[in-house]
């Protein structure tokens, strides 16, 4: 019974404190009739916390972080993008530039700083330096409202232009498949000669 007293005694006084304020203040709210007892708000800080790392180890180890204006995206295009960049290996994501910028601290993000400003989005690569980038330009041939900010790749800022020149650059998987391909042309070829001296040989023989 003395604890239910006590209990009522402390709630009694959280209310007469916020209503006393008008609302709850920031700062530790201290109940009378609970000495010693403190109810402290969750800081801001503690709530983003979470956010600002799992940002950070988002862009730890990435070779490319593209940012991006999404807005005006239709929520077609929206989720054609995010399953596009999803099937290469990537990552989407809608991040607040506050958040971003406290994450990008001491790292080559940091360079990103200047423009995270209105609606941005990062799509970030760990294993394909160019997968994101043609990704996103092929979706922004489609959708204008999609714009390049700029881009960090393997620790090198580019701006909106030089983000786009690089969407030109084939895909690993393009540059082996015309590898091979040279290669496999000569072999052909001294194949092909081969084969005609061997049966031009046999015709000579048998004259």
């Amino acid at each position: 019974m003395e604890i239910f007293i006590s209990l009522c005694t402390c709630v009694q006084g959280v209310f007469s404190y916020i209503k006393k304020k008008g609302s709850a203040s920031s700062e530790a709210i201290k109940i009378w009739g609970c000495p010693g007892k403190e109810i402290l708000p969750m800081a801001k800080v503690e709530i983003k916390q979470p956010v600002v790392d799992e940002i950070k180890a988002k862009v730890e180890g990435a070779v490319t972080i593209v940012l991006v204006d999404y807005r005006g995206l239709t929520v077609e295009q929206d989720t054609r993008l995010r399953k596009n960049l999803r099937e290469a290996g990537c990552e989407y994501k809608v991040y607040k530039n506050t958040l971003m910028k406290r994450a990008f601290e001491g790292t080559d993000c940091a360079q990103l700083d200047a423009l995270l400003e209105g609606p941005s989005a990062i799509a970030i690569s760990k294993d394909d330096a160019t997968a994101p980038i043609r990704i996103l330009n092929n979706m922004a041939k489609e959708a204008d409202a999609l714009e390049f900010k700029a881009a960090i790749v393997e620790g090198n800022f580019y701006d909106a232009d030089g983000v786009k020149a690089l969407a030109s650059i084939p895909s690993r998987e393009e540059l082996i498949s015309k590898l091979l391909g040279s290669l496999q042309s000569p072999i052909a070829n001294f194949a092909r000669v081969i084969k005609q001296i061997a049966e031009k040989g046999d015709g000579a023989a048998e004259a």
